[in-house]
């Protein structure tokens, strides 16, 4: 059966995130990919029957020795900037190049808190508490008792912040942004999990408020939803710490009654040597990693 011709898209083309991926690793130019989707937005079923076509016709093993028709390839595209890339791609140099960055990492055991999680999402009518909700609740109550961390370099002073506002970094299709919840210091554990939550989904729904996008004194970014055993983040200035969050991965472990298994996670806190010495950075993440440790402090 003759294919209909192949005619190339012209500017942006409309297809959802997965067909996106798939086209990506199979090689595919979505902008040769006819959609059959709402609006002709490509699936995942328009890129998977492209990605048969293009994989019988390289087949080796053919039933006629006639050459299939080649589509004319495309080497390269130049996509442009999204707003929110733009503005990645215009502060991230303003921090990674004059901020003095230095790390601190440490292992956490979340068994404990693991359990509490699982025990209040158990709770009829209760919010649901995620990992990062609990992380958030430690570093807030932490950055009370470490007002150096909550710190920002001003050129001749350093400020320090009396009250924990953090950004928290929610990945979008075209970029990160970091949506500040407010005065994390007075907010119990459940009330952490109902602000951040719907900050994530107005964030996703371009949503938020102008005066919610700035104004963070710190910053967790968690990649652990994606299996991430650890990372460095990069701080976002004019603050003076960020929090690099990773999975909480079931390994082997060795404690006082021999060998089994537990739940660990790794933080990675990044530091501007402006503001704070490793000894700082490191009291910081012990009293942190404390917290999460013995997770009914954080329900106090």
């Amino acid at each position: 059966m003759p294919t209909a011709p192949v005619t190339m898209a012209a500017g942006r083309v409309k297809a959802s995130p997965l067909a996106k991926k798939i086209a990506a690793q199979a090689g595919v130019d979505l902008r040769l990919v006819r959609g059959s989707g709402p609006g002709g937005r490509i699936i995942r079923r328009d890129v998977e029957a492209a990605t048969a076509t293009v994989t019988v016709a390289a087949s080796p093993v053919t039933a006629s020795p006639a050459v299939a028709p080649t589509v004319p390839g495309v080497e390269y595209e130049d996509r442009p900037l999204s707003q929110i890339r733009a503005a990645i791609a215009k502060r991230m140099p303003l921090s990674k190049a004059p901020v003095p960055h230095f790390y601190v990492t440490s292992e956490v055991a979340m068994d404990r808190a693991w359990e509490l999680r699982e025990e209040l999402n158990a709770l009829e009518g209760q919010p649901k508490i995620s990992v990062n909700d609990l992380v958030v609740r430690a570093c807030a109550l932490t950055l009370v008792s470490h007002p150096g961390v909550n710190a920002s370099f001003q050129g001749d002073t350093i400020r320090v912040w009396h009250r924990a506002h953090i950004g928290i970094a929610v990945a979008l299709e075209d970029g990160l942004i970091t949506p500040v919840l407010r005065d994390c210091q007075s907010k119990s554990l459940a009330q952490i999990a109902v602000d951040a939550r719907d900050l994530a989904e107005r964030a996703r729904g371009r949503k938020l408020r102008v005066p919610e996008l700035s104004g963070a004194t710190f910053s967790i970014s968690n990649l652990g939803m994606y299996d991430v055993t650890e990372f460095s983040a990069i701080i976002n200035p004019p603050e003076g710490a960020i929090l690099a969050v990773g999975s909480v991965r079931r390994v082997p472990v060795v404690d006082g009654t021999g060998l089994g298994v537990g739940r660990r996670m790794a933080l990675t806190l990044s530091c501007d040597h402006r503001v704070m010495d490793g000894a700082m950075g490191a009291r910081f993440l012990q009293d942190v990693k404390r917290l999460l440790e013995e997770p009914l402090r954080l329900l106090v």
